[in-house]
């Protein structure tokens, strides 16, 4: 068995050590994400961790981790008679990112439950979770309907399995703790919310304490046992310090004042719901048992709103995380009362012993934290500035407000990854048909299994009520969905394009695109092209907001070399269907359709179009031609990629356009 790194040895990283900690007392916090850069101890710190978690004791061979005290009066595995209980040390459950629904919540046999009414479960990791840690690494990478089973048992405390009128529920009650790595990709809000606290994690940038990790982390990997041997001391007392304050929870008083303190701050950040002042109390208690005290003062209000509302003040996936902690301050103290011992409290002061204090990363620290003073002087003025590194460049224009855009989709029936956009054969959605299951059944067609089976239930003896059943009679329901698509800008960034006012409507045109592409679980890649050549100035990638920084920071200027830009394209897409074959791309080209630059550029561009509508791939081309004379250039480019064309206007979903060819469309299906 693999030594974990001691919990007590890693450097730095205060708030994560102990939002952990603070879970470690009281389950009920709702667990911990962990957003950071790689590298940074993340997973270390949360393995570190199950050695520090009391050994618990259980029922004696119940595969559901019972209770011997107050056993689950629904446990599968029940009833338990008196007595027969051993202990052990909590579990770490890790969850795959690649896990299935049945790998998580567990399988039922259907053959047996069909032919013998028997509820033959076999247990999923949220069963083996109960009572210890379930650690989901990269958790922004799982599927999302596997994101909502595990949240939704974690906030009930129970797991339910629900299959053609058999059902299962056992107890799962852990510790839920995820981490990811922002650049991927982002969670959605109302799954950010799901989680009790967050933090972010960042590598020091101090020499000395770089020089510390680096120099235990070798003293580890040498001899993994003698370096825990050192520790050992540290890690008794922390563990004998969680025990404490479990013990100590119950008589912490949260008392009028603090409510309030809470109810007030969750008020002023305009947080949604209810779910923050709950958790906030609940941090807030499990940080006065932490420090041995049974009041809550206000220094634990401030520090349990430094770790639990962060997350929830993100309206869209391009919002940086943070709290305003000037106007924190000013909170508390306003709605501080009379007997508070301390309603000023140091901003840098924090709980004692391991992980104790430390706030968010200011807002503006992000790259999208819009610090105007890090901006060109021309820029903050409106007026546009050449740069020096090349003639014609102009400053990026800023995006203008994202708007709700019309549906884009890829036609016909897909197979790719879970998602919101086209159409597709899902695991979820609604059933279509029946097949013969391709390995272990997951969703039974349960008329087309009897069907299957009834003719020959004489040649098989049958002489009671049960239907007898055989495998080969077992169907797998097929279900049409959404999947998520590789939606790949082609941005025209040339002098054409470079009026500012015009540049910064594509720019939002644009934002408002990748606004929809997070909403509905899509890849996205950009490529934009101007001057000589073209590049690639994002692979594709989950990380939306990634995306909306490079498009930020775009310069304009220079000739419009459109076949160079539709030609990398088409080399993204070569290289993509290789890594992900099941993913569908679906092409937007933003531009006005002018080709200049080189012998014949309307030429090479039409033959550079042809290659996408030759191979079938999804294209749109967003027309961005203004002015009163309009030469018709993206219709054309449009119909050479076999792709449709629409304008700005026509590409917002409340547009007077957009309307008419509903309405239209729908008077059509009518008749």
């Amino acid at each position: 068995m693999t030594t974990p790194f001691p919990f007590t040895a890693v450097v730095g990283q205060d708030d994560l050590r102990l939002a952990l900690l603070l879970n470690a007392v009281s389950p009920a916090v709702g667990g911990v994400l962990v957003r950071g850069e790689k590298g940074t101890a993340k997973s270390t710190a949360v393995r570190a961790l199950s050695a520090l978690m009391p050994e618990v004791d259980v029922v004696s061979e119940c595969r559901f981790s019972c209770d011997p005290g107050s056993p689950d009066p629904g446990c599968p595995d029940g009833p338990h008679e008196p007595g027969g209980f051993a202990s052990r040390p909590a579990r770490m459950v890790e969850l795959p990112v690649g896990a299935s629904e049945d790998r998580l919540v567990g399988a039922l046999d259907i053959e047996r439950a069909l032919s013998e009414g028997v509820k033959a479960f076999e247990p999923g990791l949220l069963a083996d979770a109960h009572r210890g840690i379930l650690y989901v690494d990269e958790v922004n990478l799982l599927h999302d309907h596997l994101v909502d089973l595990l949240l939704d048992a974690a906030a009930m405390g129970a797991s339910y399995v629900e299959r053609e009128g058999v059902s299962v529920r056992h107890a799962a009650r852990f510790l839920l703790v995820g981490t990811m790595n922002p650049e991927e990709g982002e969670l959605r809000p109302q799954l950010l919310d799901r989680f009790g606290l967050t933090v972010e994690v960042a590598a020091s940038r101090e020499p000395e304490q770089r020089v510390e990790v680096v120099r235990r982390r070798l003293a580890y990997d040498d001899d993994p046992a003698g370096f825990a041997a050192r520790w050992a001391e540290e890690e008794a007392d922390v563990r004998a310090r969680i025990v404490a304050a479990k013990k100590l929870l119950p008589s912490v008083r949260l008392g009028d004042d603090a409510l309030r303190q809470i109810a007030a701050t969750c008020a002023a950040f305009e947080v949604d719901g209810m779910r923050a002042d709950i958790v906030m109390a609940r941090t807030a208690t499990a940080l006065a048992a932490w420090a041995g005290r049974t009041d809550v003062l206000a220094e634990d209000v401030r520090q349990a709103a430094l770790l639990a509302l962060p997350h929830r003040r993100r309206r869209n996936p391009f919002d940086a995380p943070g709290l305003d902690e000037d106007k924190l301050d000013e909170t508390l103290e306003e709605f501080s009362g009379d007997d508070d011992p301390d309603p000023d409290p140091d901003p840098d002061s924090g709980p004692d012993g391991p992980g104790g204090g430390g706030g968010q990363p200011a807002p503006e620290d992000g790259p999208q934290g819009g610090d105007q003073e890090a901006r060109p002087e021309a820029e903050q003025d409106g007026q546009p500035q050449p740069q020096p590194s090349g003639a014609g460049e102009q400053s990026a224009a800023r995006a203008s407000e994202p708007f709700r855009t019309k549906v884009l989709s890829v036609p016909g029936l897909g197979e790719g990854a879970a998602g919101r956009r086209s159409r597709a054969r899902t695991e979820h959605g609604r059933t279509t048909g029946a097949r013969r299951p391709k390995g272990t059944l997951t969703k039974l067609h349960l008329a087309a299994t009897v069907q299957a089976a009834a003719p020959h239930q004489r040649a098989r003896g049958r002489s009671g009520p049960g239907l007898v059943v055989r495998r080969d009679d077992l169907r797998q329901a097929t279900r049409e969905g959404r999947e998520g698509n590789l939606v790949l800008f082609v941005v025209d960034a040339s002098g054409s394009m470079a009026a500012r006012q015009r540049m910064s409507a594509v720019k939002g045109a644009v934002l408002s695109l990748l606004l929809d592409a997070y909403q509905r679980r899509d890849k996205v890649g950009l490529v934009t092209f101007r001057g000589s050549g073209a590049e690639v100035a994002l692979p594709p990638t989950s990380s939306v907001d990634a995306a909306a920084a490079r498009l930020e920071s775009l310069p304009t200027g220079g000739r419009t070399p459109l076949s160079a830009g539709l030609l990398r394209a088409h080399d993204v897409l070569r290289v993509e269907r290789l890594r992900d074959p099941a993913r569908r791309p679906l092409v937007v080209v933003v531009t006005d359709g002018r080709a200049t630059g080189g012998p014949e550029p309307v030429a090479l561009a039409g033959r550079a179009a042809r290659l996408f509508a030759a191979e079938g791939v999804a294209s749109v081309v967003v027309d961005c031609e203004s002015g009163p004379v309009r030469l018709g250039l993206a219709g054309q480019l449009a119909g050479e990629l076999g792709g449709t064309a629409v304008t700005l206007d026509e590409l917002r979903a409340d547009s007077i356009a957009g309307l008419v060819k509903d309405v239209q469309g729908t008077s059509r299906r009518a008749a």
